[in-house]
């Protein structure tokens, strides 16, 4: 995966909670847990005990799934840095081998 792409898969609290309210309870399926979301159809929400947990457990079921983001992202930038430095070793000891 790309670091753009990753970029793109965060997301935001009040989406989800506007998901929630509008739209039919698909704030599982936007944080692309499909599963759960169609158990949490299936079963109306737990027959309303599950919605209502939800309601206050949204904004630390998005800050996980964002923080799997950014440890993805930051995977990333550490491998990128670390190319960088073999690359940059790699000419400093081909220009010592020619001098």
């Amino acid at each position: 995966m790309t670091k753009h792409h990753l970029q793109s898969q965060i997301k935001s609290t009040s989406t989800a909670y506007i998901l929630f309210f509008f739209l039919f309870g698909t704030h599982y399926a936007y944080l692309g847990k499909w599963g759960l979301q169609f158990l949490f159809w299936f079963t109306l929400g737990g027959l309303g005990v599950w919605g209502l947990i939800d309601l206050f457990t949204m904004s630390s079921k998005v800050e996980a799934h964002n923080a799997n983001i950014y440890r993805q992202i930051d995977e990333i930038d550490k491998r990128e840095r670390n190319d960088d430095q073999a690359r940059q070793m790699a000419m400093i000891a081909a220009a010592r081998g020619n001098s």
